[in-house]
This record gives structure tokens, sequence and C-alpha cells, in this order.
């Protein structure tokens, strides 16, 4: 992912899983390297994540992160532009707003940083329209538990684990 202005973001790799009605599955087992600027980590829990599946680009502006069970975050879902596949690469611009399902609830979060980006980086209407609709519509559905916010990633979980080397 990049920011807007074509600014570095988050970086890792995955291993594609498969495919079904909702996206393309991503699977990022547990110690994968992950980084941005300023920043550096290895995950501490199995992930996948969810490139939605082709087709209206304002219902697309998303991609979604599921934790595997431990994890205190159940589900995180960037707003961001479309994302393409690029041959083996997505890519996709990060909008700030992020839908979480968490210990606490479910929430967007960054609103402020989203308010304060479209000044300070000047994001067209059309974009600041795509990331807020988005937003509501993904909050809605992760709150309602509707696909592929309903456990639909558990057995893309259990196909990643199955994956790992035993030991």
């Amino acid at each position: 992912m990049t920011k807007w202005g074509d600014r570095p973001h988050w970086q890792f790799e995955g291993v594609l899983l498969g495919s079904d009605e909702h996206g393309d599955w991503i699977g990022i087992p547990a110690g994968s390297h992950m980084a941005r600027p300023g920043m550096e980590l290895h995950s501490s829990w199995d992930q996948v994540g969810l490139v939605p599946a082709v087709g209206d680009d304002a219902e697309r502006g998303w991609l979604a992160t599921f934790h595997a069970e431990g994890n205190p975050v159940r589900t995180y879902v960037d707003m961001t532009t479309p994302p393409s596949w690029d041959g083996a690469v997505v890519r996709a611009v990060d909008l700030d707003l992020d839908v979480i399902d968490d210990d606490r609830g479910v929430f967007v979060d960054d609103e402020d940083e989203f308010a304060e980006h479209q000044v300070r980086y000047g994001y067209p209407p059309e974009v600041v329209a795509l990331a807020s609709a988005t937003s509501a519509s993904i909050l809605a559905a992760v709150t309602a538990q509707q696909a592929p916010f309903d456990g639909s990633a558990d057995g893309w979980l259990a196909r990643l684990k199955e994956l790992r080397p035993a030991g």
C-alpha cells in the first residue's frame, strides 16, 4: 500500500490461498515481516487478507484483514482506492479510515487523520466521497456480520495453518 501522493506505506509478503465469491484471499503467517516508514514488525498471529472481488469500483474501496483467534483485533478493514493486482502484488492507496472489530467493539478509526489529510494532501472530492461511503457500508456490514464479515475468513485461516510446516 501507499499513501496519497505515492508516499510509501505498509509492505509485506503473503501467500495467495485462493479465491471465492468475496475475492482473493492472502495468507499472512505469524512471524511475517511487515514494514512501513518508521515502523517494522513481525506479525504475532496468523492473518488472512481479502482483496474484494472485481466489480463496481464504488463497492471495492477497501482491503480487509482477519486475525486468528487470540488477537484482540478480529477484523481490520482499511478504506483504500479500489485495489488492483500488478502481477503478484496488490496495490492500493490507503485513505486513512479504518473499520475495526476488536475487544472494544466495532468502530471507525482515524477520522481525524482522514480530515487532516483531505486538506494537507488535497484528496479529490470523489476520493473523499468513496472513503466516506465505503467506511459507512463496511461499518454496517461488520456490525451485522454480513458476508464476508460473517466468519467467511475462518476456513482461509485454517487453510493457512495447514500450509505451515509442522514444528
